[in-house]
């Protein structure tokens, strides 16, 4: 079994965190160390350490994370301008806390990642 984590706190509430959704599948909140004016995490609430370790039983909470972080980005006036929708795996990535996130990140011109 998967080690708990930082993130597992914060979804129990444990610990203190700037939470701005939260539901019986995924908890969303603000970025320690934003990388953009807005900078959120969303997280499902059952600990999957990577990408790698998804399941089809994950599937429907996965696609979940997608619409909440549509809902969260209209809440915080940037799905028109837009924004960047990021998940890392393992290490070379630039994933340390083992334990899925995507990061909604916005609120500036982001520049082009990939053509």
């Amino acid at each position: 079994m998967a080690e708990e984590t930082i993130f597992s706190k914060i979804i129990r509430r444990e610990i203190p965190a700037d939470i701005v959704f939260q539901d019986d599948r995924v908890t969303a909140f603000r970025d320690i160390a934003p990388q953009a004016p807005t900078h959120i995490l969303i997280i499902p609430n059952k600990l999957i350490p990577t990408v790698n370790d998804v399941t089809e039983a994950d599937e429907a909470t996965l696609g979940h994370m997608i619409t909440v972080a549509a809902k969260i980005a209209k809440q915080e006036g940037i799905d028109e301008s837009g924004y960047r929708l990021i998940m890392n795996c393992n290490k070379d990535a630039g994933q340390v806390v083992f334990h899925i996130h995507m990061h909604l990140v916005g609120g500036r011109n982001l520049g082009r990642l990939v053509e």
